[in-house]
Parts: C-alpha cells; structure tokens; sequence
C-alpha cells in the first residue's frame, strides 16, 4: 500500500460514498445489540437486587458464548461477498444458507450443554446463593434463544456480504422495541418476574431470526439457489470459521486478563476500569461499523477479480480509520469531565480513570487502523493469518499485564499495556496488508 499512486478524486469519492452506505447502518445495528440488555435490566432491576444480580450473571455467560461465535457473521460476509462480487448470486445465496444451517446446528449443541449444565455454569461463575436461582431460571429459559441468536449472526453475514446493512439496522431496532415491550408486559402484568423478562427475550430474538429468514430465503428462491442442507458447505463454512473462532477466544483472553488484573489493584481500580472499558467497547462499535463495511467492500472486489480496486479501498478505509480514530480520541478528552461523572460521584475513581481515559484517547488512532486492517483482512478471507496474529499478541500481552500489579502504574500502566496490545496487532496487520499475500482473487479463495 505504500510508495502507491494517489487515488484519483472520483475514485476516492466512490469509495466514500461506498463506506458511508454500509458503515452508517452497521453501526447503528451495533449500538442496538446492547440496548438488549440496558432494556432487560432497567425492567428486572425493580423486582429486587437477587434478581439484578442473577440477571448480571446469566447476560454474562450469555453473552460470552454468543460472542465466541460471531465467527458466523464475519465469515459469511467474506464467502457471500466474494461471489456476489463475481456475479454468482445462487451461489452466494447458497453459500449464505450454509452459514445459517451452521449456526442453527451450533445452537443445538450448545442448548443440549447449557439445559442440564445451568446451574453448576452459574455457580462456576460466581452468583451468590441469593442470585443462583434467578441466574439459573434466566440461563435456561434464554438458552432457547440461542439457535436464534447465531441465525441473526450468520444471516447478518450474508445480508452484508449482499452488501446490505439496512435491513439489518431496522432489525435490530425492531427487536430492541419487541423485546422492551415483551419484557415489560411479561415481567409485571403477567407476574413471571425475572423468567417473563427471558421469556420476553426469547421471542424478540426467535422473531428477529424469523424476519431475517424471510428475507434470505426469498432472495434464494428468487435466484432459484438451494435451501436444503449441504453437508459439504457447512464443513467449509465451519472451517472457514475455525481460525476466526481461535482469533475471538485470544482477544476474549486478553479482555479477561486485563479485568483479572484490574481487580487485584483494588476496589476503585476496578471500579475505574469497568468505566473505562465501557468507554472504550463504545468506541469500538464506531470503529467496527466501518471494518464490516470493509469485510463486504473488499470481498465483493475480490470476488469481481479487481484486485486494484480492493488494494485502492484497503488505502482509502485505513484513512477513514485513522481520521475516525483521531476523531474519537480528541472527543475523550474534551468530553470526560462530562462523561465521568455519570459513572461515578467517587472522587477517588474519577482520578483513577482519568489518566486510564488519555491513554485511551491517545489509541484511539491506532486502534482506527486496527480495526479497518482486521476487516480489511476478513473481507479477504485472510483467517489463519489473523488467528496467527492474535495468539502472537496474545503471548506479548500476558506477560506485561501479569507484571502491573507487581511493577505498580496502576490503571494507566495497565491500559498502557492494552494499548502495546493494539500496537503490536498494528504491526502485524500492518505487515499482512503491505504483502499483499491477501490479495486472493476469485469466488472462493
């Protein structure tokens, strides 16, 4: 990408309006997702504490295993994508129902784990005796939903690999009004209490997945594709989501890490710490809409055989990253005297969190390109080498983080390492885009 010819000012306007279309919705979709659970604990935090806490626990782990597979999201985008981009919409559309038959038999299995398993996961985690059972009641009831959850994933995917994002954001914000509406009724008139509220949440997200189904199966009709289960596409779906399910569980790692050690620095540490990442997960969602509007742009152009187009798109997003990053960063510091006091009255937090948030602010740039090159790098079908990468940044973090509560820094120091830890994913994502070695073209890769 370096010592490259300037874009030419139309080309670059194309792109722009390109990222724009995708970008704008897909951030919208992403802020969505956790007014879920914001609407789910607005509702259940009036029935008592026992029942929040219980909530607390059982959104956790939920979460968490939804989290792992998002894999199905990312890599139907890359595979639908590139054959959209090669003008074969049966068999993105095709290739898309792969990914969605994946996700509905993953989440089979993991109902057949979580039903009979509720309770030990629950205490596993923690819950006190008082939270247990309403952590149990919600984690088994909301399990139902989770074929759901995962065919929201893996039909997200193929509508961005369609180059999509709309009908994904009216989705979301269809189910967070269902879910509210549902909760609420189910929790209070209906009196099931903390189960209502599940139960609520279930049908939101069973009624999301069947929307969506809708409107991939019409398109598959339309395009007279297949909608029976094929054995060997959804091998080559779970394959294909292998290396990126290794990536999400080291980046998970490192998220756990840095919490781990945050709380062995003591209470208003911690406390400083769950403000800060807050903010940062924020950040992220901005950053993120614009590395899926990456993974669908540059898919599509690979797919298309233009492998100029994409190295020109590479360019001008990884400039949009760094601008959104530079953008965001001066928006920390000029808003956290604002932005901290809504968190906490406690004095002695807010000077804890504050030096952590201009850390913060000051990767936010890196953070930019970061986020771009990783969807730069999905949209290429680029898998193994990102798992590569984030288990090496993995093994460079852990060390470091281990040391702060030895060395002392305290919060700084270890947002300090969480930013070595976006450094070095810089670096060697930064090294795969120069390559070049993903510029694979074709249908498939």
């Amino acid at each position: 990408m370096t010592q490259a010819p300037a874009i030419p000012p139309a080309t670059r306007r194309r792109h722009d309006r390109e990222i724009v279309a995708l970008a704008v919705p897909a951030f919208g979709a992403l802020v969505a997702e956790p007014l879920f659970v914001m609407a789910d604990s607005a509702i259940v935090g009036h029935l008592g504490t026992a029942q929040l806490a219980g909530l607390g626990v059982a959104t956790a782990l939920l979460t968490t295993a939804v989290s792992v597979f998002v894999f199905l999201a990312y890599a139907t985008t890359a595979a639908v994508s590139r054959r959209v981009g090669a003008g074969d919409l049966p068999a993105a559309l095709r290739q898309g129902m792969d990914g969605i038959w994946l996700a509905l038999l993953i989440g089979v299995a993991v109902i057949a784990v979580v039903l009979p398993l509720a309770p030990d996961i629950v205490r596993l985690f923690g819950a006190s005796a008082t939270a247990a059972p309403y952590a149990t009641t919600y984690l088994r009831i909301s399990a139902l939903g989770i074929p759901a959850m995962l065919t929201v994933l893996a039909a997200t995917g193929v509508l961005r690999g369609l180059q999509n994002t709309r009908t994904p954001l009216y989705v979301a914000v269809g189910g967070f009004v269902a879910n509210a509406i549902l909760n609420a009724l189910l929790v209070y008139p209906a009196g099931l209490g903390i189960a209502g509220s599940a139960w609520g949440t279930v049908i939101a997200q069973w009624g999301m997945a069947a929307v969506y189904l809708f409107v991939v199966v019409r398109g598959a009709r339309r395009h007279k594709a297949s909608l029976r289960p094929d054995l060997a596409g959804i091998r080559a779906s779970a394959q294909a989501g292998v290396p990126l399910l290794v990536r999400t569980l080291s980046l998970r790692a490192i998220l756990m890490i840095v919490t781990a050690m945050a709380a062995r620095l003591g209470d208003a540490d911690i406390a400083a710490h769950q403000i800060v990442l807050s903010l940062w997960s924020l950040l992220a969602f901005a950053l993120d809409a614009i590395a899926i509007a990456g993974q669908a742009i540059i898919g599509r152009y690979l797919g298309a055989s233009d492998a100029r187009g994409a190295r020109e798109a590479c360019r001008r997003m990884v400039q949009w990253g760094i601008a959104s990053g530079v953008v965001l960063g001066v928006l920390v510091v000029v808003a956290r005297p604002l932005f901290l006091p809504l968190f906490t009255g406690d004095p002695v937090v807010r000077d804890v969190a504050l030096p952590a948030l201009l850390m913060v602010a000051l990767s936010e740039p890196i953070c930019g390109i970061v986020f771009v090159l990783d969807g730069v790098l999905m949209g290429a079908g680029d898998g193994p080498y990102l798992a590569w990468a984030m288990v090496a940044t993995l093994a460079v973090f852990t060390p470091v983080a281990l040391l702060v509560p030895v060395v002392g820094g305290g919060l700084t120091a270890l947002w300090g390492a969480m930013t070595l830890m976006m450094t070095v994913r810089l670096l060697t994502l930064w090294l795969r885009a120069r390559s070049g070695k993903w510029i694979v073209t074709g249908a498939s890769r």
